[in-house]
């Protein structure tokens, strides 16, 4: 799931209704943050049905891997942009990206999952200039 090293840390938190929601941060984005182009927030969130808990089955939970690998991958040859946050839980895992281009990253997200089948993804974008959100996120390895 998350790249075996010490750039990440994970967390239980809890959503709204209650529910067990893992989050994983990643800790070396200081070049990301520290470059004023990169300021859009982007989530791509993927809703599905899990089981009891709200957590995606062993299948599914291969497919995402998969689907974060390709990802990363390719913005780790293309650094237009950079994973920051996995949130998976309450039948929702979400991909929190920082990019300096929606349309870039439209593109290379579509290039990065061309070979896999066609997903229900959502995708959001909001401005974060100041990654406030990161920062709300870090708060979960805080508590």
């Amino acid at each position: 799931m998350i790249e075996q090293n010490s750039n990440w840390w994970t967390a239980p938190a809890e959503a709204d209704n209650g529910r067990l929601v893992m989050v994983s941060g990643r800790t070396d984005i200081e070049k990301f943050r520290a470059n004023p182009r990169f300021n859009i927030r982007v989530e791509v969130a993927w809703p599905y049905e899990g089981d009891a808990s709200g957590m995606p089955d062993d299948e599914l939970s291969r497919l995402m891997e998969q689907v974060q690998n390709a990802l990363q991958e390719s913005f780790r040859k293309d650094p237009v942009a950079v994973l920051t946050g996995v949130f998976t839980g309450d039948n929702e895992r979400t991909w929190v990206f920082y990019t300096l281009s929606t349309h870039i990253f439209g593109r290379k997200l579509n290039e990065a999952l061309a070979d896999l089948p066609l997903l229900p993804l959502k995708i959001s974008a909001e401005n974060d200039p100041e990654w406030l959100a990161y920062d709300e996120m870090n708060q979960c390895r805080i508590n």
